[in-house]
């Protein structure tokens, strides 16, 4: 009888509290994620009996094995102290049940809240010998010269080889930037692959809201949004205002009593001026009410800015702000991104799995798809220009792109206005291009060229001018010009509104005189392509044919290989009628313009894609059975057959990626969320990339 294959596993382990497990962790899920259809986390020994463990929360919106919280925990502390051999049975046995539901698992060892004889660091190591998963070693690099970080990691070595662990690699982290060189030299004498991560203080930087939870205190006032900013430092502002203002930097929280009504005032007034920097918040200490006008006046201005009040006095405000540790939770996407924006940088991904034996799998899950897009993008960066600078959406997306060096980004709009609201929200945004296209020094450039490309329609260069205040032709004229290789644009805006100025400026390609889209529909076990579901509302047969054959080209683009089902209600030669018989010209048109192409039509989509119903519906078909691009016959039933199976069947539909035109545009929904537009922004510079187009 053959054993069933185990899945790969790595444990995650370090001899001390507070190295960065949960950054490690991240990076190693996401990784994973790429590699493996069903990864898992397993928690050997509970962080806490009182309240949740945080990192195991974190780590599970990121798994994509289908586990509950309870199944990935092992034991408690205190069931470890009871019995340690008892306890090792059952982490054992819980460990099994999770592994046997995923192709592979990142266990993460203990916190080190609280000490289990002879050490943790060797009980975690058995744990690892009786889970027969490989070790990582992580350890801290803080204020430690790289010898000391040397002899913690023989140390460590030493402990692991006593009860048998197997060490695959060491990863340092929390170190000094200016010491990476010297520290990976230093740890390569263990002759394992060794890794240095820096030390990254947004990584432990509290949020205002977790600082207020600290305190016990609450809003008083100012955008709750901004709850979620991180406090990058902290400073007692127990000096007159003018002298405050000459000390306050960017991210920082002050804590004032709430009776010093000018200090208040001039720090509110300083966040809203320009060339000041942009503070993450207020304490108002003491227990105290800012005095009645002083009140008034605050709501009458109504700040963004939050405003937090403690019943603590000054001490004990400043020591409980300076010893409140952030952490990188489910909701903290800023602290998440540049978690997997360190690991991405620093650490050999392909080395690390090597080391893992990861199994490649014959099936695309979305995560891995949304990975190897990213990623994909990343290789080759192309300039994307985003028009909706005023949404925060936008901002945010924009924000993650940079921060993982995706692209590189225009954004339009006041570049004041955005600045001031990328600091707000704590967006890093500063490499980000920002021009407003009232002031733009490409302007006359523009007009001039709008004038030309329009005159067959009696265009002007005033009425160019006009026209070239819209955000989305200013954008547009970006690209055609060079001046950016991609577009997107929608989340605010109007599928028209953003595709009428590319059909006067970018035009499309040879031979197809279509402009539609397709959804890439990431399902758990593959991906399809379908179009055209956001463009052509009732497409004759020779637009039908066009579409499928730009869709076939998208699909390709993105590791699809295209096998193309043309949709109707009847296979084969079975129906009748104007309807179908659309649908089975637009195939013959396909055939003789790309007879390379495998095409099917007229065929039911549940012929197109299950191979039991094709055997009996259209036995012999290259296509039937395993069509990857499905063609609908009209948008009705293209919008929504996506909708329908987006959210019946849990697929993640990433769309609508425009096609037919010279550049890439590309259009969002008004409903849009920050990763559909990152991803639409990653698709955009891919098809950039597939355009031959360059920086």
């Amino acid at each position: 009888m053959t054993a069933e294959p185990r899945a790969s596993s790595i444990f995650i382990a370090s001899p001390e509290g507070n190295t960065g497990k949960s950054t490690i962790a991240l990076g190693l899920l996401h990784l994973l994620a790429a590699s493996a259809a069903r990864v898992g986390v397993f928690r050997p020994i509970a962080r806490s009996t009182e309240e949740p463990d945080y990192i195991l929360e974190l780590m599970l919106e990121h798994a994509t094995a289908n586990l509950s919280y309870e199944q990935c925990l092992g034991v408690t502390y205190e069931r470890v102290h009871e019995d340690p051999e008892s306890a090792l049975s059952e982490i054992v046995a819980a460990y099994h049940e999770v592994e046997s539901q995923c192709d592979a698992v990142v266990i993460i060892g203990s916190d080190y809240t609280d000490v289990v004889s002879p050490t943790e660091l060797t009980f975690n190591a058995r744990i690892a010998v009786n889970l027969g998963a490989p070790v990582l070693v992580a350890i801290s690099g803080r204020e430690r010269t790289a010898s000391e970080i040397e002899k913690i990691a023989q140390m460590c070595l030493s402990e692991l080889r006593a009860v048998k662990a197997h060490a695959v690699a060491i990863i340092v982290n929390r170190s000094d930037p200016d010491q990476l060189d010297a520290i990976k030299t230093a740890v390569g004498a263990t002759e394992l692959p060794a890794w240095v991560l820096p030390e990254v203080p947004l990584l432990v930087a509290p949020t205002m809201g977790e600082l207020r939870d600290a305190m016990g205190g609450e809003l008083y006032s100012g955008d709750p949004e901004l709850l979620r900013r991180e406090a990058m430092s902290v400073m007692v502002g127990g000096m007159t205002a003018e002298h405050i203002l000459e000390r306050v930097q960017e991210g920082q929280v002050v804590i004032v009593p709430a009776d010093r009504s000018d200090v208040l005032l001039a720090l509110v007034m300083a966040h809203e001026a320009e060339g000041f920097p942009s503070l993450a918040g207020i304490i108002l200490n003491g227990g105290l009410m800012p005095h009645p006008a002083i009140d008034a006046l605050v709501k009458g201005l109504k700040p963004r800015l939050p405003l937090v009040t403690s019943e603590f006095g000054t001490y004990k405000t400043a020591e409980t702000a300076s010893r409140t540790r952030g952490r990188v939770g489910v909701g903290s996407m800023r602290k998440v991104d540049t978690a997997l924006a360190v690991m991405e940088q620093h650490i050999d991904g392909p080395a690390l799995l090597g080391r893992m034996q990861v199994q490649i799998p014959s099936v695309v899950t979305p995560q891995m798809f949304e990975y190897h897009l990213l990623d994909r993008a990343r290789n080759d960066r192309k300039h994307i220009v985003l028009p909706e600078g005023s949404d925060d959406r936008i901002l945010r997306a924009a924000g993650r792109l940079m921060r993982r060096r995706i692209v590189n980004l225009t954004i339009l709009g006041d570049e004041t206005a955005i600045r001031q609201r990328g600091a707000e929200l704590g967006l890093e945004i500063d490499d980000a291009q920002i021009l407003d296209p009232a002031t733009s020094e490409f302007r006359e450039e523009f007009t001039e060229e709008y004038t030309r490309l329009r005159a067959h329609k009696g265009m002007t260069k005033d009425r160019a001018a006009e026209v070239l205040n819209d955000i989305s032709y200013f954008g547009t004229m970006m690209v055609h010009l060079g001046k950016a290789d991609g577009m997107v644009s929608g989340a605010i805006h109007t599928t028209a509104h953003t595709i009428r100025p590319a059909f006067e400026i970018i035009k499309t390609v040879p031979d197809v005189s279509t402009v539609s889209s397709i959804f890439l529909m990431c399902l758990s076990d593959r991906v399809l392509a379908y179009g055209d579901c956001a463009v052509v509302p009732d497409p004759t047969a020779t637009q039908l044919a066009d579409i499928a054959i730009s869709s076939a080209q998208t699909a390709a683009q993105f590791g699809i290989d295209p096998k193309v089902a043309m949709l109707s209600y009847s296979t084969g030669e079975s129906g009748s009628g104007a309807d179908v018989d659309k649908v089975r010209e637009a195939t013959a048109l396909v055939r003789e313009r790309r007879p390379d192409l495998l095409v099917e039509g007229p065929i039911q989509y549940d012929a197109a894609v299950e191979p039991s119903v094709a055997a009996s519906k259209m036995p012999g078909s290259a296509v039937a059975g395993q069509a990857t691009v499905l063609i609908f016959p009209d948008l009705n039933t293209g919008n929504n057959t996506y909708k329908a199976v987006q959210r019946s069947a849990g697929a993640v539909a990433i769309g609508p990626v425009l096609q037919g035109l010279n550049k890439p545009i590309n259009d969002l929904s008004r409903g849009a969320l920050v990763q559909d537009i990152v991803n639409t922004v990653a698709i955009t510079a891919v098809q950039a990339q597939e355009n031959g187009v360059t920086e």
